[in-house]
């Protein structure tokens, strides 16, 4: 479809969002799965390196997640060794840090999101992804204008 016009797209754009967003999911997933972790628990351990020691409730803002879904995402990186939730300064808060081990895995993840990159670049072609990139930007940005002006 060319900008301007009068067609109109067939299907339903949250429907087929969803379904590449899977599809990329599932391609990202593959490659974490080698080193035993899913694409969530990488995120998980990158935002508590940039961000930690950090309060849970800080965490999950900052991660856009309730947080029983973040105290659920935790769970198996504690187990693992690879996050620690100690306390806080008083008794009833606790924070949230990555261990040495935990150090390590992101850096073997880091490994496997690259790899999982380039073959998704490889797959799609390099000039589809800007192009992708491009567009879900520009169409980020649009829906931030719209939720400035709804606050204002």
């Amino acid at each position: 479809m060319t900008t301007g016009s009068s067609t109109k797209p067939l299907g339903c754009s949250n429907a087929k969002l969803r379904q590449l967003t899977r599809r990329v999911s599932q391609h990202y997933d593959r490659e974490m799965a080698k080193i035993g972790l899913k694409t969530t628990q990488y995120s998980l351990l990158s935002q508590v390196v940039h961000r930690g020691p950090i309060r849970p409730g800080d965490l999950a803002k900052a991660m856009v997640l309730d947080a029983s879904t973040l105290t659920r995402n935790l769970k198996p990186l504690v187990a693992a060794g690879w996050i620690t939730v100690g306390s806080g300064v008083d008794s009833r808060s606790h924070l949230v840090a990555i261990t040495e081990a935990g150090r390590g895995k992101r850096i073997e993840a880091q490994r496997r999101w690259k790899a999982a990159q380039e073959s998704l670049n490889e797959l799609l072609g390099v000039e589809r992804v800007l192009a992708l990139h491009e567009l879900v930007d520009g169409s980020l940005a649009r829906f931030a204008a719209r939720r400035s002006e709804s606050a204002s």
